[in-house]
């Protein structure tokens, strides 16, 4: 179980402002890309591992880690055993986690799922599938902070959520503004919701029009790095101020190019402190350019 009692919104802010950089990693473990120095051992202890060596090299550096379920879960019990120390290692670290398994569910099954997520596996946040309405989101936000998928990033996402529904909306901003309404009951201090959402980097050119729609909502950014997204693509996810998003990447941090040896961890902490620079240096950078009134 999570130690934080802050609002999740107010805590995920204030380790961002802490460290000086709106940037979260996604753990997502495969056994054949791991360093060879983790060597021949089981799978589980392997994954296990790599994922606190990403851990401890990420301390002090990113205030937020995202860790793929799907990658744990394969391997069973044992599997989900090294998620929830990952996850308990890195809340010991000071990093707010997000456990991305896009559940989708109503009722007593909702419920299980959050109490897993908040309570068992220790998350600070958890990713959820919104299709089923309010009800499938209001057990999460109950207990924590949670990112509904708004507009994914990956190429498929077009042959449904670009659907236009009958008022002209389309089926993203629809969602985006039941995510909105559902939001406004679970507000911090800070003015942002304990219910995000998910805004793929590679859809820039809807991100301004859906940031109009949820002004509440902490962006959870996706496909940032290896998939394409570029700091211009993240920036329409952000308020005027610079807040109210977290830009993910993956694979090119915690499988950087150039490890080598038994030092893999020195390359993956380079290959952060690089991914939060560059996000730091082109959002400062976007901020003094916008006008400022008052």
């Amino acid at each position: 179980m999570s130690s934080w009692t802050a609002h999740p919104a107010d805590h995920l802010l204030d380790a961002i402002a802490r460290l000086g950089s709106p940037v979260c990693v996604g753990l997502d473990p495969v056994v054949e890309k791991l360093p060879s120095a983790l060597g021949s051992s089981s799978p589980v202890a392997a994954i296990s591992a790599f994922s606190l060596g990403i851990i401890r090299a990420l301390k002090g550096i990113i205030p937020c880690v995202k860790l793929q379920s799907a990658c744990y879960e394969r391997y069973g019990a044992e599997g989900m055993r090294a998620l929830a120390e990952t996850m308990s290692a890195a809340s010991e670290c000071g990093i707010v986690t997000i456990l991305d398994w896009k559940r989708g569910d109503i009722g007593i099954s909702a419920e299980h799922y959050a109490y897993a997520a908040y309570q068992v596996y220790g998350a600070d946040w958890t990713t959820v599938n919104p299709y089923l309405g309010a009800d499938g989101i209001a057990p999460f936000v109950a207990r924590g902070g949670a990112f509904a998928l708004v507009r994914t990033s990956n190429p498929g996402s077009d042959a449904l959520q670009s659907i236009r529904t009958a008022s002209g909306a389309t089926i993203a901003e629809t969602v985006a503004d039941l995510v909105a309404q559902t939001g406004r009951t679970v507000v911090g201090l800070q003015g942002y919701s304990a219910l995000g959402a998910v805004v793929g980097a590679t859809k820039a050119r809807e991100a301004a029009a859906l940031r109009l729609r949820m002004p509440q909502q902490l962006f959870l950014v996706p496909g940032f790095g290896a998939q394409g997204g570029t700091v211009d693509d993240v920036l329409p996810c952000f308020n005027q101020d610079g807040r109210g998003a977290l830009v993910t990447a993956s694979r090119s941090v915690i499988f950087p190019s150039q490890t080598s040896g038994s030092d893999w961890t020195s390359p993956v902490q380079r290959a952060a402190e690089a991914f939060a620079a560059e996000i730091r240096t082109g959002l400062s950078n976007a901020v003094l350019a916008r006008p400022h009134t008052g």
